[in-house]
């Protein structure tokens, strides 16, 4: 699973539950100090700042493959409703939305107001109003990497404590996407702005259309492929590859395998966090450019064993993240 070299660990860390609660940092989150130093060792960094021109015509055979399948599956069974959904219509989804992910970061224009606008057609497959509201908490997860109350990815007390066992693990993975989604109306509560209004309406307007024209089951598609592909599926490993803690003192993990390519490279993710300007076509240029700040670092190579170790390993659970004061 994992390539890089592991520091020596005490017999007893895969033997006993993380039930002492979380890690919690004194100092800065990592990536502003590595961007720092790479920065003056290699300044040529820059050149790979800014948007990616492909990436929206790739979101538009996305989107248009998604709608096409949700007008195909019309008149099935909710049994290949459902499978389909998990072997298609979710892996596509998590593209859209790792999509907005990018653009959040402004990575398909250059203009700010183009990328808002595109994530709003982006956002109609996925079924559910996500783009405005994912833009300001993941924002907010970067310049506020791990800090109590504002970085709304870290788990609350209550996972924590509950997801210490195998089965409480599973079953929370399953409805993960339910987790990330209400999360932040507990942790870090926000007036919704215009955009997230303008988002709410979009998408309400764009799936009554798609029930008065292709019925209930074409309706039903978007927002299943969305849920499903957060729960177990391999694809949905990176929500957990990304920042829950497998090596003691580092709470960034990247991954390098196939899934990249369905997923605008999220797994380069200590890449993403030290370099959130460079778009995930050229995170790979990123590390061959600076090989030697990444090559000790340890990685994933497969989401699927990574979900299987979060459930497995009794030493790996809710309280497996760095946290921060406020």
């Amino acid at each position: 699973m994992f390539e890089a070299p592991l520091e020596p660990r005490a017999s007893s860390v895969g033997d006993e539950p993380r039930a002492r609660g979380f890690t919690w940092s004194e100092g800065p989150e990592p990536h502003a100090l590595r961007r720092r130093e790479m920065l003056q060792k290699y300044p040529q960094i820059k050149e790979l700042y800014g948007p990616c021109p492909r990436t929206k015509y790739v979101c538009a055979v996305l989107v248009a493959s998604q709608l096409g399948a949700a007008f195909l599956l019309r008149d099935v069974s909710f049994g290949w409703l459902a499978l389909v959904s998990y072997l298609f219509g979710g892996v596509v989804n998590q593209a859209l939305l790792l999509s907005i992910h990018e653009l959040s970061h402004n990575l398909l224009f250059k203009s700010p107001l183009a990328n808002r606008l595109f994530a709003l057609f982006v956002n109609l497959p996925i079924g559910l109003p996500v783009a405005a509201t994912f833009r300001y908490y993941h924002l907010l997860h970067h310049t506020e990497q791990g800090k109590d109350g504002l970085d709304t990815d870290l788990p609350t007390e209550l996972e924590g404590r509950l997801l210490q066992h195998p089965v409480a693990k599973g079953i929370w993975l399953f409805g993960q996407g339910l987790a990330y989604a209400l999360r932040p109306l507990f942790v870090h509560p926000k007036r919704p702005d215009r955009w997230e209004i303008a988002n709410f309406l979009v998408q309400l307007a764009f799936d009554v259309c798609i029930f008065e024209l292709w019925g209930l089951k074409a309706l039903i598609y978007l927002p299943l492929s969305s849920l499903i592909v957060m729960g177990l599926h391999p694809v949905a490993g990176h929500y957990i590859s990304e920042h829950y803690v497998f090596r003691p003192g580092q709470e960034t993990y990247s991954y390098y395998g196939p899934l990249n390519k369905l997923t605008f490279n999220v797994g380069y993710h200590n890449e993403h966090h030290d370099f959130p300007y460079i778009p995930g076509s050229r995170l790979e240029r990123l590390r061959r450019m600076a090989p030697e700040y990444y090559a000790g670092l340890m990685h994933h190579t497969s989401w699927f064993k990574t979900l299987w170790q979060f459930v497995s390993r009794r030493d790996i659970g809710g309280y497996s993240r760095v946290k921060r004061r406020a």
